[in-house]
């Protein structure tokens, strides 16, 4: 099989694959929820609220911040990071639009 062929779909389709893709891991799921949880930013407490390593937490990190759904803000020797208000309504929108279609399954199957 070779590359996905991204071009042929649109770029809502592309960008909410994207998201999916990278919410799809449990580990992105808590913290998001944490970051959520705390209403402020975090920062470097993350290792010892979730029990992973701080290379796995960064690179999770990292993955979140390329789809916009977080920023970070450098204080001192830290990184703290929030929530991207504007980005999480966007994907908020976009996933409530993908779920709000009425499949017309009574019809088939």
């Amino acid at each position: 099989m070779g590359l996905t062929k991204t071009e042929i779909f649109t770029e809502k389709q592309n960008r909410l694959a994207t998201v999916f893709k990278v919410l799809g891991h449990p580990a992105r799921i808590a913290i998001l929820q944490h970051i959520i949880n705390q209403n402020a930013c975090i920062c470097n407490d993350l290792v010892e609220e979730l029990g992973l390593a701080q290379a796995t937490i960064s690179q999770h990190l990292k993955e979140l911040k390329n789809i916009g759904i977080i920023k970070g803000t450098i204080e001192g020797k830290s990184v703290c990071y929030c929530i991207e208000d504007t980005i999480w309504k966007t994907i908020q929108d976009e996933i409530g639009m993908f779920f709000i279609q009425n499949p017309q399954s009574e019809s088939c199957c």
